[in-house]
């Protein structure tokens, strides 16, 4: 890539698809000499093909101004990607699929928010009101399962995690590219979810994307390694391993709170374990005392260290600001809980009943409590630090103009 630098890198990442490279390819090159007002270069990304691909990219590039090839032996989306776009001296680094599904009209509005510094990471989505979609119920089903699960699991805030139509700014790509772990289908994902643990902007372009009859995704093994990777995502972000603090310092952004699904996993961990600590002191308090005073006793202890826990594991709360209010509205959040367990107790009272039955019922009813006192913690104790940014729609049309040519801009234009 020695010649001038281009402000858009379009990548197409390709395996076995000398039938429709050329077709595809020419068809790209001559929509962005047309239609895009910045200087582009196409890059065809080769990872692995053995039926002519190369040689069919190889003769592109010769004859085709602003087209490149990249060989990459081994196999993988994801691995062709991150090999181009952290070499790459473009301003912003896209890519697209070779099929061309999506209409090469939503180009323009997906750089030009990246171009113009309103976002860092810019998507197409196919799940939005305003996108046209064609493809089957199959498909559809899969995807919108598959979005659903990652804002669950893995608080995502974007629509459509698995569109092959995304562009990103060349420095932001270069800042999270070391954290992506997957080189094939799941590269996408992880890459949208580092952005938003980042606290990057991501925007989002509903496109009128058409499905390829002749896709060859083999939809059972891509399912499994996505779910794979959800799991491991999960699990770095539970235990604080994954940890995008150096990238959000770097590119100067805010802090990003942790999602909810992590958060109902960091305390449901916390709640097994004061359950475990409330279970051992209630029995140890009732060899001495009755059963709604060793109760209250066990359900205080466990409260204190309960908020202790979740204030610094599950919202990642640190130093001794609010500290005092915290543990204040926590004894409010236990109030509302020895409530509930108190209760339960007293309906178990004249039914002869005996230490282990009680232990029973009250390890059920404190079950509902911990239920109850998430919520309030959620919601109210620790709300500050549950801010999630939002995706930004940009609620463009595929057809849009929506960036001007600058003089800086069409010099670059004119000197590629």
């Amino acid at each position: 890539m020695n010649e001038t630098s281009p402000v858009i890198d379009v990548v197409v990442p390709v395996l076995n698809e000398a039938h429709v490279l050329e077709r595809s390819i020419r068809r790209l090159r001559t929509y962005l000499d047309v239609e895009v007002p910045f200087a582009c270069r196409v890059v065809i990304a080769d990872n692995g093909s053995t039926d002519g691909t190369a040689q069919v990219a190889e003769a592109l590039a010769a004859t085709l101004s602003g087209v490149t090839l990249v060989r990459i032996p081994e196999r993988g989306r994801g691995r062709a990607l991150a090999t181009v776009w952290a070499h790459s001296d473009a301003t912003v680094v896209a890519y697209m699929d070779v099929d061309l599904s999506t209409d090469l009209d939503a180009l323009m509005p997906l750089v030009a928010p990246l171009l113009s510094g309103h976002s860092d990471v810019a998507i197409g989505t196919r799940l939005r009101r305003d996108a046209r979609v064609v493809r089957g119920v199959k498909r559809e089903v899969l995807s919108r399962g598959y979005n659903t699960l990652l804002r669950v699991v893995l608080g995502a805030r974007f629509s459509d995690a698995q569109c092959g139509f995304k562009a990103v700014r060349a420095d932001v790509a270069r800042a999270l590219l070391p954290y992506v772990e997957d080189t094939g289908w799941f590269f996408d994902t992880e890459l949208l979810v580092l952005a938003e643990r980042a606290g990057l902007r991501i925007a989002e372009v509903p496109v009128d994307w058409v499905d390829d009859p002749d896709s060859r995704v083999a939809i059972r093994s891509t399912v499994c390694d996505d779910l794979k990777g959800i799991a491991r995502m999960a699990r770095g972000l539970t235990t604080g391993r994954l940890d995008l603090e150096p990238v959000r310092h770097r590119l100067g952004r805010p802090p990003v709170a942790t999602p909810v699904g992590i958060r109902i996993i960091r305390f449901g961990i916390v709640g097994v374990i004061s359950t475990i600590a409330y279970a051992v002191l209630f029995l140890l308090a009732r060899q001495v005392a009755p059963a709604q005073a060793a109760n209250l006793f066990a359900l205080v202890t466990t409260a204190i260290g309960n908020t202790a826990m979740n204030r610094h594991f599950t919202y990642q709360v640190t130093g001794t600001t609010r500290l005092a209010r915290h543990h204040v509205q926590g004894l409010v959040a236990f109030a509302c809980g020895w409530a509930l367990t108190a209760s339960a107790l007293a309906l178990t009272a004249g039914l002869g009943h005996t230490p282990l039955m009680e232990v029973g019922v009250l390890t059920a009813a404190n079950i509902l409590a911990t239920v109850l006192r998430f919520v309030l913690l959620d919601r109210w104790v620790f709300r500050s630090a549950t801010a999630t940014p939002r995706t930004h729609e940009l609620g463009l049309r595929p057809s849009a103009r929506c960036i001007s040519q600058s003089p800086a801009t069409a010099n670059e234009r004119s000197a590629a």
